[in-house]
């Protein structure tokens, strides 16, 4: 059994009192809940103040990017070894920085081996636009984000990876993609294309989140999907009581 994970992708969004007021607020509730693996992602900024405040409470911290690269003049950056001072995970591959700031298959490849490299484990993110899944290219769109993402990862180390599945039209819109539309790109998709790549045991062993307007009303009915091992979790994880109410729904699929 696949053992389920729910990360909070806080995206640009609180201060720094603002930050460590909510931890506060998780931090209780969280540990009562066992048998799930949870994560906060905050900015960068606050990265060392929460590691503080997690620091051997079982709740992981990660950053939501990094670059490939071990150092140098990449003005604006943060370096994998800076990340994983203090981080157990990070986010890569979003939509959003697909979208916004160019990142490429390639790149987004560079960045997962480099991730592996540190330590760091990797919640790399595949998914399809709006006019993509309109088109019907869904499966071949996230088939190949999978596969290029994981290039040249011999199959030992990808089983440390995270995959996370943001279908983009339902990221933010209130839009979450039906339990069992999640349940089968998670499964003919994400899966089998880990199987043609790794092999069936790792293609198994591999946790695949959904994320996408994931909330506390949702969770239980998509963590119900076999192949559904937890949630990368955007607007929701900003309201202690709701990211509490979906890291339960994963522990209760258990």
């Amino acid at each position: 059994m696949r053992k389920p994970f729910v990360a909070g992708n806080w995206k640009m969004n609180k201060t720094g009192e603002e930050s460590r007021l909510l931890v506060a607020e998780l931090l209780p509730e969280l540990q009562k809940i066992s048998g799930v693996d949870c994560a906060v992602c905050p900015p960068f900024p606050y990265l060392v103040s929460l590691s503080n405040m997690l620091a051997g409470s079982g709740i992981g911290l990660g950053a939501q990017n990094m670059h490939w690269e071990a150092s140098g003049a990449y003005t604006g950056e943060v370096a994998p070894k800076m990340v994983a001072e203090f981080c157990q995970y990070v986010i890569l591959g979003h939509s959003e920085r697909r979208a916004y700031f160019g990142e490429t298959d390639e790149m987004i490849n560079k960045k997962v081996k480099a991730a592996l490299a540190n330590g760091i484990t990797p919640i790399m993110c595949v998914g399809e636009t709006l006019a993509e899944n309109e088109a019907g290219r869904t499966a071949e769109v996230v088939s190949r984000q999978t596969r290029l993402g994981l290039e040249g990862i011999p199959a030992g180390e990808a089983q440390k990876v995270v995959i996370a599945y943001e279908p983009v039209w339902a990221i933010g819109t209130g839009r979450a993609a039906t339990s069992e539309q999640a349940q089968a790109v998670h499964a003919n998709v994400v899966r089998t294309t880990l199987k043609e790549l790794l092999g069936e045991a790792a293609a198994q062993a591999i946790r695949i989140q959904y994320g996408g307007s994931v909330n506390a009303k949702n969770a239980a009915e998509l963590f119900a999907m076999p192949d559904i091992d937890g949630a990368l979790v955007g607007g929701a994880s900003l309201k202690a009581p709701d990211f509490v109410a979906i890291v339960q729904a994963a522990a209760a699929r258990g």
